[in-house]
């Protein structure tokens, strides 16, 4: 798939097949994205690929918790509600993949198991933890590199029919992550990809999000034309 078409088509997965991702597969994506640019050639960054019987406890004690009602115990510092614009997009998108799947907004039980299914990593097959340097912190330029592994990851992932989501709620609890896969403490847990092969009778696959026009978000200064 040549660039310009991977990233039009490129969408965001959220329903996965049971099929298993090879670990060859991984490799290669991992090998593609970490060619991706960082501060000062710094490379900040470790990925930990979870699947299987340590991927399912991870979710399965995410999700426990936060049905208990605990705090979430992310590593970064993190905002809180979105307001104005940002959540005007929250909202539009949370409408579009309500009306696929289903969801009326009166129906609480249907709406709190999507909320669970993203504590669950949307049962994906493979999550892969991202991760900077502790060391690094305070400061925001490797969350930037970090950033652009991360969208590395997820193209080189469709360029090769694997769908992804980067999915915060999967690591609401990164003490929970770093515990059961062993993740050093001078490391950050900044995020996490769910990904697998999309099942393409999952509804919500086929939403699509909105960009804004070039004109709301671009200025272009000293041009003439």
């Amino acid at each position: 798939m040549d660039f310009e078409a991977l990233v039009q088509t490129r969408r965001s997965v959220r329903g996965f097949k049971a099929e298993p991702v090879p670990r060859a597969v991984l490799e290669e994506i991992i090998e593609v994205a970490k060619r991706a640019p960082s501060s000062m050639n710094t490379q900040p960054w470790h990925v930990h690929v979870l699947t299987g019987e340590p991927l399912e406890r991870v979710r399965q004690r995410n999700m426990e918790e936060m049905i208990a009602g605990a705090k979430p115990k992310r590593d970064i510092a993190t905002h809180g509600e979105y307001q104005g614009i940002h959540r005007g997009r929250q909202v539009d998108i949370a409408k579009k993949l309500f009306g696929a799947m289903g969801i009326a907004r009166d129906d609480k039980p249907m709406r709190q198991d999507w909320v669970l299914r993203g504590f669950r990593q949307f049962d994906a097959p493979v999550s892969l933890v991202l991760a900077y340097d502790r060391i690094l912190d305070p400061g925001a330029t490797c969350h930037f590199d970090l950033g652009a592994l991360c969208y590395g990851i997820v193209l080189a992932a469709w360029d090769r029919g694997l769908g992804s989501v980067i999915n915060g709620q999967g690591i609401t609890r990164s003490d929970i992550v770093r515990e059961v896969a062993d993740i050093p403490e001078d490391q950050v847990i900044m995020t996490c990809i769910a990904m697998g092969y999309p099942d393409d009778s999952f509804p919500a696959n086929a939403v699509r999000s909105d960009r804004q026009s070039n004109s709301d978000f671009v200025r272009y200064v000293g041009f003439t034309d």
